[in-house]
């Protein structure tokens, strides 16, 4: 019985693909001019970048004020316990950096 099953299988595979025409021609869609063009209700790509670039600012000014304010508790702690909001402005740190980091390299 397996043996039947392995003969018909390519048997089945030649009939299906004879079957299929050959002529079918491709339909590849006609280039419109313009297509390249943003749709009109979507802000332009200078103004998306430009809203990026004010938003790495501001997440850049805050990062830099939670840096100063970690080495700040960093040196007010003793030197084998930390505080957990200590933790928690390294953790937003990170975020901010990623968020930064991710906006630059959107093309």
């Amino acid at each position: 019985m397996p043996r039947t099953r392995v003969l018909l299988l390519p048997a089945l595979l030649v009939g299906l693909l004879a079957a299929r025409p050959s002529h079918d021609p491709v339909a590849f869609p006609q280039a419109v001019p313009g297509e390249n063009q943003e749709p009109p209700n979507l802000p332009s790509r200078d103004v998306r970048a430009k809203a990026a670039y004010q938003d790495s600012l501001d997440d850049a000014r805050k990062l830099l004020a939670l840096a100063e304010s970690l080495k700040v508790d960093i040196e007010k702690n003793d030197r084998y316990v930390v505080s957990i909001d200590t933790i928690h402005k390294t953790e937003e740190i990170e975020k901010l950096a990623k968020r930064i980091r991710g906006r630059m390299k959107q093309p």
